[in-house]
């Protein structure tokens, strides 16, 4: 086995104190408390969390790891099989809302829980209509200009943006939303459907997904004005398609989770940090068609599935530990 000098090219140190200036991976020993120590071990993982009310995949939500909200969907089970049921999560359990107005799923989503938005979606056919919540109840608004379905949003319920989807074909359309219109944006380089992203109007992040050319494993930035294809160090590690997003995530801080191929979707798990991604913990649930929500830090995986549908909830959390003993157990 390889030693600790031969891995970091260094030695370990005799210290009587922890350093103040340690690099993350650093290891030495402290005299005084006479233990081995780490600095800056990240600590990632999915933990189970309470399971929706009703199974069901291709929903859609928003928010945060303690305040989500997860809507619409689809599942054999309901009649009508695409439902308008929206439900909220407070960190602990999910409780039944108030319905959308219009059935739907694989629609795009954005916002906090007290102020999102959910626009487009599959009745079928491909749906323009647009729903603000205030959480407490979902209110009809302005139109998207170009119906589709499987796509990603980003920003706010007074700033929001889309991109990508299935209109006829895989689609480079965006738009920006000001809680109560439509406009158009400029497209993106890579048509996509069944992407993800996050981010704001002003800095949307948009990565995988699919087209006629395969899977997607490029990435781009908006700017408020246009888009970028990213440099291929940005690419994501696994190209996939039906996976969930950080949606409060950023265009330096993002977490992707699940997709397909691969049966009911994959529990592979990738963060961004700006400049590449990185594989960490993954679900304990393989699957796709999946809400999700929170940061990258600290996100949420809700329901999904590809038939069997979910009713599991996962929750994950990214944090440095700071200095730690090494220990043998």
């Amino acid at each position: 086995m390889a030693g600790y000098n031969t891995i970091r090219g260094l030695r370990v140190k005799y210290l009587s104190s922890d350093p103040a200036n340690s690099e993350e991976g650093q290891v030495w020993y402290n005299s005084t408390t006479g233990n081995l120590r780490l600095n800056g071990h990240v600590l990632s993982a999915w933990a189970s969390g309470e399971a929706l009310n009703t199974a069901r995949g291709q929903l859609f939500g928003s928010g945060t790891q303690t305040a989500a909200i997860a809507a619409g969907g689809l599942s054999p089970a309901l009649s009508p099989s695409t439902t308008n049921l929206s439900e909220e999560y407070n960190g602990t359990s999910w409780t039944e809302g108030n319905n959308l107005n219009t059935a739907r799923r694989v629609a795009a989503a954005a916002g906090p829980q007290t102020a999102a938005f959910a626009t487009g979606g599959f009745l079928p056919p491909n749906s323009n209509a647009t729903e603000n919540y205030n959480g407490s109840s979902w209110t009809n608004s302005g139109n998207l200009g170009t119906a589709r379905r499987a796509f990603a949003g980003a920003g706010t319920q007074t700033a929001g943006l889309v991109f990508g989807g299935f209109v006829s074909a895989a689609s480079t359309n965006s738009e920006e939303y000001d809680g109560s219109s439509w406009t158009a944006g400029n497209v993106l380089n890579i048509a996509t459907v069944s992407n993800a992203g996050c981010g704001t109007q002003t800095a949307g992040f948009n990565f995988s997904g699919s087209n006629p050319g395969g899977l997607i494993s490029q990435t781009e930035n908006y700017n408020g004005t246009s888009w970028t294809t990213n440099p291929s160090p940005q690419n994501i590690g696994t190209a996939r398609y039906s996976t969930a997003a950080s949606t409060a995530g950023t265009q330096t801080a993002a977490l992707l989770f699940g997709g397909l191929p691969g049966g009911n979707g994959v529990t592979t798990t990738e963060k961004y940090d700006g400049s590449s991604w990185t594989t960490t913990a993954a679900m304990a649930n393989g699957r796709s068609y999946m809400a999700g929500a929170g940061t990258s830090a600290s996100a949420l995986a809700v329901g999904g599935g590809n038939g069997p549908f979910l009713s599991a909830t996962e929750e994950f959390t990214g944090t440095v530990a700071g200095n730690l003993n090494i220990t043998t157990s």
